[in-house]
């Protein structure tokens, strides 16, 4: 019986995967896996594709895309883009679901499997993140991706809904006995780092990648600040971070470390605070509730309680705001400075180094209260 002759353009590669590598009159070549290694399967998938490839050229409908195509074009072309390492990690999440789906399938129906997964697992947020990640590509598609026969990649973006929140904690602030408890029992690192989060009000992430090259003298007042540029902060808008005196004295402490980044352990950045040494230290004084970023709400809590207006608030923060908070005058710098020195202890009258080794444990251990952060 003679063997049946194989398809032309279809030939099988090393790794096993039949490839389809052909030119289709009117669209021009292609050459792309088909997907499978059994040749059975791969030749149907070419005949289609090249059906569908010859449709295309000739009466100019819409290429069939699978979201993984999609999600591999929105990384590519989103190289430049702030947390787009976490764009890829909740692409990943979600390929095993819906990456072989053609995109005109992609709905909140066939996105449920993946959601029901996930639920009890994760938070809603966790879940949202990765569905807006998913919204964003879809719309892209719609609207911006063409293809060679000028069709966009889907014909209209189909509304995905987001999970209702009702598994979000609340913020949890620290008052100032927990604050001594748990700080004292963090690395020293961890503790500096710790300190500045809760007298700046800055994010995990902007105090891991705080450099020096960021520091700004300010000869008039006497002092130095951080600016942030759009790129380093969470909002993608400039921010000034003003030190008071605790603040300025853990920045004093860290100089001469490392020549590139202010906050590091064994002469390298952390990847982030919420590491094992702040989730033992916090389980050791039962603060399980307590986040890093709860530091960011005690530091706008206890401003609030000494009086700062919600402007000040706000810039000190870092919250989008409208205003082009890095454009201040010598005497709005001013009034901010002692905004943020309204949450020291007024009784600040000792060395700040001297405080930070009694207090924190950086150099000998810490008995009774502390000075700065009062009882």
């Amino acid at each position: 019986m003679a063997r049946k002759q194989r398809m032309p353009g279809l030939w099988q590669r090393p790794d096993g995967y039949w490839q389809l590598d052909k030119r289709i009159k009117g669209y021009g070549p292609v050459r792309e896996s088909t997907g499978t290694k059994d040749y059975a399967e791969a030749e149907q998938r070419a005949r289609a594709r090249i059906q569908e490839l010859e449709n295309a050229a000739r009466y100019g409908t819409r290429l069939r895309h699978t979201f993984a195509e999609a999600a591999e074009k929105y990384l590519m072309e989103h190289t430049h883009k702030r947390g787009l390492e976490r764009d890829a990690r909740d692409i990943a999440c979600v390929l095993p679901w819906i990456g072989e789906l053609a995109m005109a399938n992609l709905h909140m129906g066939t996105l449920t499997p993946f959601i029901t997964a996930r639920r009890g697992k994760v938070k809603a947020a966790t879940i949202n993140r990765t569905l807006a990640v998913v919204r964003r590509i879809l719309n892209l598609s719609a609207r911006l991706w063409r293809d060679e026969s000028g069709q966009t990649w889907l014909a209209e973006a189909p509304l995905l809904q987001l999970l209702p929140k009702t598994d979000a904690r609340k913020p949890r602030p620290i008052r100032w006995d927990e604050q001594r408890e748990l700080f004292s029992r963090l690395p020293n690192h961890l503790a500096r780092m710790a300190l500045f989060a809760i007298h700046t009000g800055c994010r995990d992430q902007e105090i891991c990648r705080l450099r020096w090259s960021q520091e700004y003298q300010l000869p008039d007042l006497g002092v130095s600040v951080f600016v942030l540029s759009d790129s380093d902060t969470k909002n993608g808008e400039e921010r000034v971070i003003l030190l008071n005196r605790v603040a300025r004295s853990v920045i004093e402490g860290c100089r001469g470390q490392n020549p590139e980044f202010v906050f590091t352990f064994q002469d390298k950045p952390l990847a982030r605070m919420n590491n094992s040494a702040w989730r033992h230290a916090r389980r050791t004084v039962q603060l399980d509730a307590v986040r890093v970023h709860d530091l960011r709400h005690t530091f706008g809590m206890r401003l609030r309680a000494a009086g700062v207006s919600l402007e000040d608030r706000q810039d000190l923060l870092g919250h989008k705001s409208g205003r082009i908070t890095t454009h201040y005058s010598a005497a709005e710098l001013g009034n901010l400075l002692a905004a943020v020195e309204k949450i020291t202890e007024p009784t600040f009258q000792e060395s700040p180094n001297l405080i930070l080794v009694r207090a924190y444990h950086l150099s000998v251990p810490h008995h009774g209260a502390d000075p700065i952060e009062g009882g």
